[in-house]
């Protein structure tokens, strides 16, 4: 915690650049960001986690109507003055209980897991790639995509349909790049109004905070266009779904190098990675049933996670608990030149604390385990058939939601590394999720039998 010397210091900073309010955005067991805003004049007592919640009120927080009040601990260190709304500073933040932190908090959980690593001598780097669809709701609910000439089936990298959604693009890379994130591409992707942007990898907890951040901003800038930026991750059944790639890689926390990268030529394998980088996807695919949950968190996430589906052309989404070369058929993939590994499972649904906080902590057990992934798959495993498969050794991933959460609940690992009480919310209110839509009279259900018999 900073001196209250050094908080009064930044209340005068932000008070000259026009900021009238702050909020300390933590979130609730989903990744949506919860907080109350103050008055840049109480600041110093905001700073001290002076806002204060009931903790019933939100999903996932662990508290009945009778327990005493979770307040939030902003970020000092993570201040963001909202571009579109310059009297207001965002900061992320923790949950802290009766002074200490708050064990059913994912973002608390990621800082445990990151000081592990850090223990180890390690320091976390991660990368999430940004998918989002840009589309408008009719009368009637339904998604549509907004440019009508937006209707290419293959439409990836489609310089003109770039074009046509410029405005908004513009404004979300103009403003990636006044927040210093260094933007490096950003493009048209496989889908219909769908868009990808790439920015520079950060430690993870920074990494995790802009992820937030970004949705929040995507949706801001397309509503200022009467559209609607959606992370669903699969709007549409016949079109790609919304990724949210996660690149990893571990660095030396006293020189800054990274440990995952080799020349090929000193890899067996001929990647361009560590024994500690196969280690470490050696982890996460030991888990990977079961960190899936945390990857791909909700329904419909598992109608993004198929070879085709109702599409004409492969999905590109992973359903293998694999690992491979760059053949984006297994669920961790090495990019050419190596140095790091790519867990393609993840979706942009997710919360990334939760995702990251799993994925880091398998990681560590493979290092210490010294675990081996055995050989990268380099085959199209899409067309492989079920005997193949099982000699290779290769288990899918969960099939749906509720697959994922019994997966998620039958690994010791996840309360090791969650505690037990964040482990039961995840599970509660994810087995509800599936209930209630599991219980749902969808329209395919009615065309398909209201007449048949």
């Amino acid at each position: 915690m900073k001196s209250d010397h050094e908080i009064l210091k930044i209340q005068a900073n932000l008070k000259t650049k026009g900021v009238k309010y702050c909020v300390g955005a933590y979130v609730d067991i989903h990744g949506v960001p919860k907080g109350k805003f103050a008055p840049i004049d109480h600041f110093l007592h905001f700073a001290h986690g002076s806002e204060l919640y009931t903790g019933y009120a939100l999903d996932g927080l662990g508290q009945s109507p009778n327990d005493d009040e979770i307040s939030s601990v902003p970020d000092l260190d993570a201040i963001t003055i909202l571009p579109w709304r310059p009297e207001v500073a965002w900061m992320p933040a923790d949950n802290a209980f009766h002074g200490q932190p708050y064990e059913i908090n994912t973002r608390v959980a990621l800082k445990k897991v990151l000081a592990d690593a850090a223990s180890m001598g390690f320091g976390f780097n991660l990368g999430i790639e940004c998918e989002v669809f840009v589309v408008k709701l009719d009368e009637q609910g339904r998604l549509r995509i907004p440019n009508p000439d937006d209707d290419l089936k293959k439409s990836c990298y489609d310089v003109k349909r770039f074009m046509d959604r410029f405005a908004w693009l513009d404004k979300m890379a103009s403003t990636i790049n006044a927040l210093g994130w260094d933007l490096y591409s950003f493009d048209h992707e496989d889908a219909n109004s769908q868009f990808e942007f790439d920015f520079k990898y950060a430690d993870a907890l920074t990494m995790c905070d802009r992820f937030i951040f970004f949705r929040m901003m995507a949706k801001h800038y397309a509503a200022e266009e009467g559209l609607l930026a959606t992370f669903m991750p699969k709007p549409f059944p016949d079109k790609t779904g919304n990724g949210a790639h996660f690149n990893m890689s571990l660095s030396d926390l006293k020189t800054g190098k990274n440990i995952f990268a080799c020349d090929p030529k000193d890899d067996p394998r001929g990647l361009g990675l560590t024994p500690v980088a196969y280690s470490f996807i050696a982890g996460i695919l030991r888990h990977g049933r079961s960190i899936c949950a945390a990857f791909a968190p909700t329904v419909n996430s598992y109608k993004r996670l198929v070879r085709r589906g109702l599409m004409s052309y492969y999905s590109w989404a992973p359903v293998f608990n694999s690992f491979g070369t760059n053949n984006r058929t297994n669920s961790v993939r090495v990019p050419m030149g190596g140095g790091r590994c790519e867990s393609r499972n993840a979706d942009s649904a997710c919360n990334p604390y939760l995702a990251a906080t799993l994925a880091l902590a398998a990681g560590l057990e493979g290092i210490r385990e010294k675990l081996d992934p055995g050989s990268p798959q380099e085959d199209n495993l899409y067309e492989l058939s079920e005997a193949e498969l099982t000699a290779r050794g290769i288990s899918y991933l969960p099939r749906n939601l509720e697959e994922a959460v019994e997966a998620f609940a039958a690994d010791p690992f996840i309360e090791k590394v969650l505690g037990a009480e964040l482990r039961k919310e995840f599970i509660t209110y994810k087995t509800e999720e599936w209930r209630t839509y599991h219980q749902q009279v969808s329209q395919w259900e009615i065309d398909q039998y209201a007449r048949l018999f």
